[in-house]
Formats: structure tokens, C-alpha cells, sequence
């Protein structure tokens, strides 16, 4: 096991080196010069130049790359164009909200979509199959954004139950994080469906039911593990889509999390924090799938059998 850890760690190296050339070279080609944003348009031209010159913008591309791996590597994400501050400070203030808001919006789809996905797939094609597929099917086809409209329309509008702005309490959270968990539940509800379905025909399967083992207990101590391991990779990466697709979460609720401060950012050029968010992103979700991966190698004695 700790040779596959190892291998998995050696794996995550060149990946992670991609991510940060990625988002290096789209904000090199993106129109735009960060001193020109700090000095304003009416700036002197020898004055932009001198600056150019001291936050390293005169030097060719791949220099320019080298030089940023290596601040990177070492934890600095340079400086705001806007307000000075470091970038990775200004990333640290708002992750924590974001990662308040990915994790309960997780947790409701595993809770959700677990349990309702075992029950459809013992009852298939009973009435309760068919309406937890169309519930299902409803939370990953309807777009989040109408989803949030509608929850602040009913909950905060017709029926002021709920706030609809902010990130103070936990009556803050509940109506973000119904609205970013519906898609992931609806989906982690379908693929534990359609797994559970193919484990129940397996032969061991048949061969429990054989010795008389109640329903229950073929499921639960035969079943569901086996059945749940391709539901952890869909979770895991159902957790990394919703650290970077909180942004239009973020915007409809007026949260100040992490994908706000990229839009915000964005709108204001500030081009070093725009790269910064959209890496550390990157590389929370390349470290979620890691753990993944490991918790996958405990569930499938396969691959323990392989690196032993």
C-alpha cells in the first residue's frame, strides 16, 4: 500500500507542473499589462517601462514561467494588483467559505444519493424507482442558477424562512448548499444505482441468496461495498467540480468565497489573483483526488493485491 501511495504522489508531480504552466500561459495571452493596471492609463511610458521591468514582465516567456514555479513552489502567489495584499492571503480568507459550502453541499449529495440509489436499484422498476430517477434526473438537468432563483423566490421571498445573502450563520448556509448539492445528489444517486444493479447480478450474489441470507444483509455486508467503489471516484470528483463551481453559488447568494473573489477579480483585471485562485483550485482538486485514490486502493483489495 505505501509503495502505491508512493507511486500516486510521483504521479501527482508532473500533473500539478501542468496545471500551473496551463494557468500561467492562458493569463500571458490574455489582453492586458498588470503595470499599466497599477500606474493607470495616463501613466508616463518610462514609468510603465520601469515597472515592467522590476515585476519581470520584459523577460521572454518561458523565463517569465520559471520565475513564477519557482515563487510558487516556495508559497508566494505574488501581489494584488489592487489592493497589494498577498495574493495567497487574499485566497486564504475567502477558501475557508468555499470550503464550508462544497463540503455540506457533498455531504447532502452522499447522504441523498446513496441511500436513495441503493433503495432504486432493490426496487427496480417499482414506483419508487421511477420517481427517485426522475427526481434524480430533475436535480442534474436543472441549472444551479435557476435552482438558487427558485430557492430565494420561495424561501427567502414567499416564505422568509431562510436569508438570502451572506455567510454568517448556519441560516445562511442551508439555502447554498441545498442549491450546489442538488446536481451532485442527483447523479451520485444514479451511478449508485446503476452499480448496486450490476453487483446484485453477480454470481456471489445469487450464491448468498442461495444459503438463505435475508435481503439485508446480502446488501449490506456482500452488496454495498463492492458496489460503492466506483461511487467514491464519482464523489471525489463531484467534490472537486463543486470547489471550482461554487462561483455562480457564490454570486446568487452573495457569499464571499473563493469563486466570487475570481469573478470580482476578473472584472477588475486583477490579473495575479485571477491566476492564483484558478491554481490553488486546481491544485486542491488534484490533492482531493489523490485521497480519493487511496481511499479507493483500501476498498479494492485488487490493487492492494498488486502492490504487495
Amino acid at each position: 500500500m505505501h509503495k502505491y501511495i508512493f507511486n500516486r504522489l510521483l504521479q501527482l508531480i508532473p500533473v500539478l507542473l501542468g496545471v500551473v504552466f496551463i494557468v500561467f500561459t492562458i493569463m500571458y495571452i490574455t489582453p492586458g499589462d498588470p503595470a499599466l493596471i497599477l500606474l493607470g492609463e495616463q501613466a508616463p511610458e518610462h514609468q510603465v517601462k520601469q515597472l515592467r521591468r522590476e515585476m519581470g514582465l520584459h523577460l521572454p516567456f518561458f523565463q517569465q514561467f520559471l520565475n513564477y514555479l519557482t515563487d510558487v513552489i516556495q508559497g508566494d502567489f505574488g501581489y494584488s494588483l489592487t489592493t497589494g495584499r498577498p495574493v495567497l492571503v487574499e485566497i486564504m480568507a475567502r477558501f475557508p467559505n468555499t470550503l464550508v459550502l462544497s463540503t455540506g453541499a457533498i455531504f447532502l449529495a452522499v447522504i441523498i444519493g446513496i441511500p436513495a440509489g441503493i433503495i432504486s436499484a432493490v426496487r427496480q422498476n417499482s414506483a419508487i424507482d421511477n420517481v427517485t430517477m426522475v427526481g434524480a434526473l430533475l436535480g442534474v438537468s436543472l441549472p444551479n442558477f435557476w435552482q438558487g432563483m427558485m430557492a430565494i423566490l420561495l424561501f427567502s421571498v414567499l416564505f422568509p424562512i431562510f436569508p438570502s445573502s451572506g455567510f454568517d450563520t448556519w441560516q445562511h448556509a442551508v439555502l447554498p448548499i441545498v442549491t450546489l448539492g442538488t446536481s451532485s445528489a442527483g447523479l451520485i444517486t444514479r451511478m449508485t444505482r446503476s452499480s448496486m444493479l450490476e453487483v446484485l447480478r453477480q454470481d456471489y450474489i445469487r450464491t448468498a441468496k442461495a444459503k438463505g441470507l435475508n435481503e439485508r444483509t446480502v446488501i449490506v455486508k456482500h452488496a454495498l461495498k463492492n458496489a460503492l467503489i466506483p461511487v467514491v471516484t464519482v464523489i471525489g470528483l463531484q467534490f472537486g467540480f463543486l470547489l471550482g463551481g461554487a462561483v455562480l453559488t457564490e454570486t446568487i447568494f452573495s457569499i464571499p468565497g473563493l469563486g466570487r473573489l475570481i469573478v470580482d477579480s476578473i472584472r477588475e483585471q486583477n490579473f495575479t489573483v485571477v491566476q492564483g485562485g484558478v491554481l490553488f483550485i486546481a491544485i486542491v482538486f488534484s490533492l482531493v483526488n489523490l485521497l480519493v485514490d487511496i481511499f479507493y486502493a483500501f476498498l479494492d483489495p485488487r490493487i492492494k493485491a498488486q502492490y504487495q
